[in-house]
């Protein structure tokens, strides 16, 4: 592979902070794959395929936003993903886009995740607020098999969060029109399940999201310093990716990087497109490897650079 990488040490001070218990939890974790590595480096390293901000629909394009091109656009990050031998793929939200009935909302579902799940086994969904428009989620995670819309998992001694924000400020979940797009929460059952998590949680955390976690304008989740409060107090957190601005963006906050990757379906042709894969290494060194629209990072010193692809 000629991945324009960057590497970037994530989290050391996280790691410090925690003390010998994390250190240990993660060597344990993590012995059979380092004696992997000694035989063959490559084979110990996690890579996850990365999208955001598909919109997949059958329908005209509007202003910069070109939504049948999305297919053409997944085909190529599709070349890319399997020259990288994923061991896991993430859509980070808006994977379809509105419509104007269920029927026509879930043929756009059907013929964009028949798409998606020919590229990776271990497939995993993040809730946009366009997954939601007219669907219920529940009709949305049963056509993506899925049946939870916030969960954890572990996957080589890294321990991945799935959050969902669709929800109004009075906990009532997004569905069928009855929400605005800028009132995005974490509810309260949430928060108290993502706190037990952390708790139980021993090894390195990544976290993903759609709607943004470091920011308090119309893209953000508007009880997200509530969110960032729980990340922040387990030690453990080193990075959250999420999407939903249509931008890169990268910022750091008590400790943790918050990254925000570029939308597909923004502008016309694959030189338009953006997709990334992250490699996550034993040690807990994170590769952020953009094509085309999507930047590399290297955190923290330096401002993130484009992809040269």
């Amino acid at each position: 592979m000629n991945y324009p990488n960057v590497t970037a040490q994530v989290g050391r001070r996280a790691f410090l902070e925690k003390g010998a218990r994390v250190l240990a939890s993660t060597t344990i974790a993590s012995n059979a794959l380092i004696a992997d590595e000694v035989a063959n480096p490559k084979d110990s390293i996690l890579r996850i395929g990365l999208v955001t901000d598909m919109h997949y629909a059958d329908k005209s394009s509007a202003g910069t936003r070109h939504y049948r091109e999305t297919l053409a656009k997944l085909e190529e990050a599709a070349e890319k993903f399997d020259e990288a031998g994923l061991h896991f793929l993430v859509e980070l939200g808006d994977f379809i886009d509105a419509a104007a009935s269920v029927d026509v909302e879930r043929r756009y579902l059907k013929t964009i995740n028949a798409e998606f799940t020919k590229i990776c086994a271990d497939r995993h969904y993040v809730l946009g607020n366009h997954c939601v428009d007219t669907l219920t989620k529940s009709e949305f995670l049963g056509e993506v098999g899925k049946a939870k819309s916030y969960y954890s998992f572990d996957r080589n001694g890294f321990h991945f969060v799935v959050l969902d924000s669709c929800f109004r400020s009075d906990g009532k979940p997004y569905q069928r029109r009855n929400f605005k797009w800028t009132d995005a929460n974490v509810p309260e059952v949430e928060l108290d399940w993502l706190q037990e998590d952390l708790k139980a949680n021993q090894l390195p955390v990544i976290v993903f999201a759609h709607q943004r976690l470091d920011v308090n304008n119309n893209h953000g989740v508007k009880n997200n310093s509530s969110v960032r409060k729980l990340l922040e107090s387990s030690g453990n957190v080193l990075a959250v990716f999420q999407g939903h601005s249509h931008q890169n963006d990268l910022k750091h906050i008590g400790g943790i990087h918050y990254c925000t990757l570029v939308a597909m379906v923004e502008g016309s042709g694959v030189d338009n497109n953006g997709y990334s894969v992250m490699e996550i290494e034993p040690n807990g060194t994170i590769r952020l490897n953009g094509f085309r629209k999507q930047q590399n990072h290297l955190w923290p010193e330096d401002e993130p650079k484009k992809s040269p692809f």
